[in-house]
């Protein structure tokens, strides 16, 4: 699967965990997608399985970088509030975010996986599963853009994301499962916003969702699949 098709499969996902729009979340999502079929979970709000998919054979991983993407037009909207130049957010910080953030979080995910006593390996074989991450509809409340004068931004949170992430068989490419799982950052109280707490938020969130990840897998390889997922 290519990045257009990725990101197509990102569009579809970010619909499914109801982004911003308090109509969407209340929505039910659907019980199949692209032949999977969505299961009970405990840590991730959507799970979809292939019928009958054996997760038991997988003893190590193959993960492809994290992909970043924002949420369509945050940068236009979030520009539209301010006055001037100063306090705008540019192509080039749209741009630093998902390159630097994709790094962290394909570091995240790995020593999650690593933790859960999966290997990660770079190449295909009949034990490899091949785990491809997204953190898209990525939205930043109050983003540290330097301003004229001093100021300090408070909010109730850093923002909001959505998890996707999608599973086949790196042999034959088979697809085994898809997650979608859309959450806020840094969801405690108001609190003074910068590049520091904006940061350590999204990594928190990042490492909540690797940890389930790994754990979920786990948990695939140990039940049947008849039974509620974790």
């Amino acid at each position: 699967m290519d990045r257009r098709q990725f990101a197509s499969l990102a569009i579809v996902s970010a619909a499914l965990a109801g982004g911003s729009n308090p109509q969407a979340l209340a929505a039910e999502p659907p019980t199949d997608w692209d032949g999977l079929r969505r299961v009970k979970s405990k840590r991730l709000k959507l799970v979809f399985l292939a019928p009958g998919a054996d997760f038991t054979p997988y003893k190590r991983v193959m993960l492809d970088p994290t992909e970043i993407s924002f949420r369509k037009n945050w940068m236009r909207d979030f520009n539209s509030t301010r006055r001037g130049v100063s306090g705008r957010v540019s192509d080039s910080d749209v741009q630093r975010v998902i390159t630097e953030g994709g790094k962290a979080a394909t570091d995240i995910f790995t020593k999650a996986f690593a933790d859960g006593g999966y290997a990660v390996v770079a190449a295909p074989a009949p034990d490899v599963l091949r785990v491809r991450t997204g953190v898209i509809n990525l939205s930043v409340t109050a983003p540290d853009i330097p301003t004229a004068g001093r100021s300090r931004v408070y909010a109730n949170e850093a923002g909001q994301a959505t998890l996707l992430i999608e599973v086949r068989d790196s042999m034959t490419g088979a697809l085994l499962g898809r997650v979608v799982d859309g959450r806020l950052a840094g969801d405690t109280q108001a609190f003074i916003r910068n590049s520091v707490t904006n940061r350590a938020d999204f990594r928190q969130l990042i490492k909540l969702w690797a940890s389930n990840s790994a754990s979920g897998l786990g948990q695939l390889k140990a039940i049947s699949l008849g039974g509620s997922q974790g």
